[in-house]
């Protein structure tokens, strides 16, 4: 049950409209829910964390993803799957009404009619063109989380002065999300730049001693611009939600 259903229980209780007994009988099924034998939604993660549960595809196989988006899509709420390849996205699709499958950064979501992204802005700076599938994966849960999304697109470290052109966007945002592979050098830049929280995403993209992504992981968590907060590799969806944490405490 999300927070504005909650509320329109307890609003229907206090007018009249609905009995204690009713209400009661339309909560039991809190805090978790069993689909089938394979899952547990967690129907309270809205009412503790400010957004509902999401959907991570990979390691399920399509006809759980189905029961698993089924369940979580019912009502008018935001929908969010991640980690969604072709042939996972195409029963997501058919079991949640008007969702759209962005293939670039593997990800399906529908947003509500009502969805407004009124928080932020938020800047994703992507270092390279080929970090740009976790960099959407960060902008589309970002935007689905309800904030205001810039992109900063391939002002990689190689080529400074793109990145300057750029800077207006970076300073002003309330958090910037700065995705990159190879040495991981960008978010070090940026957060010598800035004087905002920046969360810092490395990319499995790189030759060979970059280990899949570890050289970057390495560089960022040795960065000498303080504050600079890391993720784990290639995990645009966890920089977005943390920003949305940073927005909600105000910042």
């Amino acid at each position: 049950m999300r927070s504005d259903d909650l509320l329109e229980l307890l609003r229907s209780v206090a007018a009249g409209r609905i009995g204690a007994e009713s209400a009661l009988e339309r909560l039991r099924d809190l805090p978790f829910e069993a689909v089938g034998d394979f899952a547990l939604l967690d129907t309270h993660r809205d009412l503790r964390c400010g957004f509902v549960e999401v959907l991570l595809a990979e390691g399920k196989t399509p006809e759980q993803c189905a029961a698993i988006a089924r369940r979580m899509a019912e009502g008018e709420g935001p929908f969010l799957a991640t980690r969604v390849d072709p042939e996972r996205a195409e029963v997501i699709l058919a079991a949640v009404p008007g969702a759209e499958y962005h293939s670039e950064a593997r990800v399906v979501r529908r947003l509500p009619a009502a969805h407004r992204a009124d928080r932020g802005p938020v800047a994703v700076v992507t270092a390279g063109t080929a970090d740009r599938p976790v960099a959407e994966e960060a902008a589309l849960t970002a935007e689905t989380m309800g904030l205001e999304v810039h992109r900063v697109q391939d002002v990689g470290v190689a080529g400074l002065h793109r990145l300057l052109a750029h800077r207006e966007i970076f300073t002003t945002a309330a958090v910037v999300i700065v995705v990159a592979g190879m040495e991981g050098a960008l978010p070090s830049v940026v957060g010598g730049l800035v004087r905002r929280p920046v969360i810092a995403v490395p990319t499995s993209v790189g030759y060979g001693v970059g280990a899949g992504g570890l050289a970057a992981l390495l560089g960022m968590l040795s960065s000498c611009a303080s504050g600079v907060t890391v993720v784990n590799i290639d995990n645009g969806f966890g920089a977005a939600y943390a920003a949305a944490r940073i927005m909600e405490a105000g910042v």
